[in-house]
């Protein structure tokens, strides 16, 4: 059963963004809380759209933190503009994947759900159609949801609606809530940095747009 309150870890992303519609249909708008990173990545824009978003939906308590540190410790694609993003065909990802990142936002999300009195945080990893990150996985979600409970001695419950969805799975759950338009326009979740449909070729765009594609011929049949 589910707490009467929520953190939902917002990007701005397509994903994020259906997680927070979703939220604030079941838990109200005035019982839901918003956290989003600004760790260096080449999308920075996104923490901008995030923001835009959270008002849109009339959410009012939205943290941004800042890890702007990250890139003192690890580098890859998304820190550094100056690496062409890429996926080797025999890697198991892109090389965009930050070492630790949903662990780094989890606890982070974590903290601030406890500082709010607040059990439940909202994710939009999904291990279905994704990238091939590792920390997307659903046997993750449910580690790292333990290992917060313990170094808290707290309830969380990590929230992952999307986990078992594909990508068209997750348009049609956005025409459901009604914000299809605002999700298709709106969210900003190429690596690139560019708004709606995305640049069309990094990775993340081609994940959406397969997907994209894949809902509208579901719709046909």
């Amino acid at each position: 059963m589910k707490s009467e309150k929520a953190v939902v870890v917002l990007s701005g992303g397509q994903d994020s963004t259906t997680c927070l519609a979703q939220a604030v249909r079941d838990y109200g708008r005035g019982n839901v809380a918003c956290i989003t990173f600004q760790y260096g990545q080449r999308h920075g824009a996104e923490v901008e759209v995030a923001k835009k978003i959270a008002a849109l939906f009339g959410v009012t308590e939205h943290k941004i933190i800042g890890l702007d540190w990250y890139n003192q410790i690890t580098t890859n694609a998304l820190l550094d503009s100056g690496i062409a993003i890429s996926k080797v065909d025999t890697a198991a990802c892109p090389n965009t994947i930050v070492d630790g990142r949903n662990m780094m936002f989890l606890l982070v999300a974590a903290i601030y759900a406890k500082s709010l009195g607040i059990h439940d945080i909202i994710t939009g990893v999904c291990e279905t159609d994704f990238s091939g990150y590792p920390d997307c996985r659903d046997v993750f979600i449910k580690s790292c949801n333990v290992t917060l409970n313990l170094a808290m001695a707290y309830e969380f419950r990590v929230v992952t609606p999307l986990m078992f969805l594909t990508k068209a799975e997750t348009w049609a759950l956005a025409e459901r809530l009604g914000v299809m338009q605002v999700v298709a326009e709106q969210t900003l979740t190429c690596y690139n940095g560019v708004a709606g449909s995305g640049c069309g070729t990094c990775p993340s765009c081609v994940l959406r747009q397969r997907g994209y594609e894949a809902y509208l011929k579901s719709k046909e049949a």
